[in-house]
């Protein structure tokens, strides 16, 4: 039932008539509004029309496009080869010397079988279980290693020998050194000297990074975490830095967060240089 003047509404079992509904009108200054609008493709805020629909999807596309290519440029490399120095032979040790000496004692009571061979278990396995327990306890456990891919292309023609080792020393178990770089941090510092820094202030090897400058130079970072030192005392031995790892490589720091402190190991080997 229409009612003229207005529209028809039930409401129970009584029809009200309502006046006529008008449709709101957009004038120029509310088409031109500025509104917000959130990206989730990159967080930032982007304003825009409210009937320029077109202008949002085409910034969106933007956006990501932006993003895929940031990600492109900083692909890391996994490290999946296995190598027998990142095996830790106190845990092996420690592993093998206890199984012995655990089945060893279960055959030589009869619990287990075997008894005939329980005296070489326990024999072979009581000092294997001694010698794991001394390496675990004077292990020194790798540090991490990021390395980007355009890194990775640059190693082998211009990474240095010794920046070579320097990265092959710290990515395995050592055993008897108490921090990774003891001989070089001793030497740059010089804990206990005139002019250098008490042992206990000594910086820690965190992590390293190889990574490529934006010059295109192949780069070995050294991330150290110091509490008790400021950038200056590693400006102060930047020319060590460089002296120590030297030739052929020059040596920038720079202060991270939290107590972290950076050593670029930059190497001087053009990579666009034909090889000789």
């Amino acid at each position: 039932m229409r009612i003229s003047g207005g529209v028809t509404v039930c409401s129970g079992h009584r029809f009200l008539p309502l006046p006529n509904l008008t449709r709101p009108q957009l004038t120029n200054a509310t088409r031109s509004r500025l509104v917000t609008v959130h990206l989730k493709s990159n967080g930032k805020l982007v304003f825009i029309k409210l009937n320029d629909r077109l202008k949002v999807v085409t910034k969106a596309s933007d956006s990501s496009t932006t993003q895929s290519s940031s990600s492109s440029s900083s692909l890391t490399v996994p490290d999946d080869e296995f190598s027998i120095s990142k095996v830790s032979f106190g845990v092996i040790g420690l592993s093998i010397g206890v199984s012995l000496l655990s089945y060893g004692f279960g055959a030589y009571f009869n619990i287990l079988p075997g008894s005939e061979w329980s005296a070489i278990m326990l024999t072979y396995g009581f000092p294997l279980a001694i010698i794991g327990m001394a390496l675990k306890y004077a292990e020194l456990k790798p540090v991490p290693c990021i390395t980007y891919s355009d890194a990775q292309r640059l190693q082998e023609k211009c990474a240095t020998p010794i920046l070579k080792q320097v990265k092959s020393d710290v990515i395995r178990y050592r055993y008897g050194d108490e921090q990774h770089l003891e001989e070089a941090l001793k030497r740059i510092f010089q804990y206990g000297q005139g002019g250098g820094i008490p042992r206990r202030s000594a910086p820690v090897l965190e992590m390293i990074r190889e990574e490529v400058t934006q010059d295109g130079k192949y780069s070995l970072v050294l991330v150290f975490k110091a509490r008790a030192l400021k950038l200056s005392d590693f400006e102060q031995r930047q020319a060590k830095f460089t002296s120590f790892f030297g030739p052929g490589v020059t040596a920038e720091v720079g202060k991270g967060e939290n107590d972290l402190y950076e050593v670029r190991l930059i190497s001087n080997t053009d990579p666009n240089a034909s090889p000789s």
